[in-house]
């Protein structure tokens, strides 16, 4: 489609959707390898390789006692944790109550959808960019080192969580190079029976910034997951990435918060 085309969901859709991602990804998540899920009261808790809520199904009354029964939970274990937050979620001061109890907000991203079927999906290409998906340990190494310095952290996250994935069929990471340079990357995942697949991890460095070099992972990933089956594609995307995305046909439906507490 024309990089200036927006493939709008139907006014009804919205609301459908978010129940249907709510039921499919959040209550009932995929499997992931490092990671094991367990319901406390209201909210489905994770913890593994990473910790956090992702879920809660919890009312003004319950609540707060929730909230401390996780802060309990965790301060035992004497480790942080992420509550993430969902702009639809219950109660609606939700924030405010986690904020209370201590927890940081960081930042507030938009949560959106792209019907992989509404619209064609561009496909474009770039003079001397190519895509090569991650098969061994060196591309590894390419993805986490270009991971690494378009967000400017260290990417070596990267080699713990993916090294033992690199056959696994729900996990797809791509690198672009520019020549033999990389110099952006970006991960989709692929669940196994959902209608959901979604991006991950997609940054440019600052040189190649401006060449359309995100607008091409997003569509060959989005090529993918359409090959596959898969209905929607979602992204939590910074107010950075949200203009292209929309041009790309995502529409942000909700925000999506990461709280964190600490020890």
């Amino acid at each position: 489609m024309s990089a200036r085309t927006r493939v709008m969901i139907a006014s009804d859709e919205p609301c459908r959707i978010l129940r249907q991602y709510d039921a499919e990804m959040r209550a009932e998540p995929p499997p992931e390898p490092g990671v094991s899920r367990t319901w406390s009261g209201g909210v489905l808790r994770t913890i593994g390789a990473y910790r956090n809520i992702g879920y809660s199904t919890l009312a003004g009354a319950d609540a707060d006692r929730e909230i401390q029964t996780q802060i309990a939970f965790f301060g035992t274990l004497g480790v942080p944790f992420e509550w993430k937050l969902y702009g639809h979620d219950q109660p609606s001061d939700l924030a405010d109550r986690l904020a209370r109890a201590g927890f940081q907000a960081g930042e507030t991203e938009h949560f959106m959808v792209r019907d992989l079927k509404a619209a064609p999906i561009e496909d474009p290409t770039i003079e001397s960019i190519t895509l090569k998906e991650v098969r061994d340990l060196a591309g590894l190494q390419d993805f986490a080192a270009v991971n690494g310095a378009a967000f400017g952290r260290d990417g070596s996250w990267a080699l713990d969580l993916f090294a033992n994935r690199l056959n696994d069929p729900t996990l797809v990471l791509h690198v672009a190079y520019d020549g033999t340079r990389p110099v952006s990357s970006g991960r989709l995942e692929l669940p196994a029976g959902r209608s959901f697949a979604s991006l991950w991890s997609g940054g440019t460095l600052p040189s190649h910034r401006g060449r359309g070099i995100y607008r091409m992972l997003v569509a060959a990933r989005a090529w993918e997951a359409l090959w596959l089956g898969y209905r929607y594609m979602t992204v939590d995307a910074r107010d950075t990435s949200r203009p292209i995305l929309e041009q790309q046909g995502f529409q942000a439906l909700t925000t999506v918060t990461d709280w964190t507490w600490t020890p």
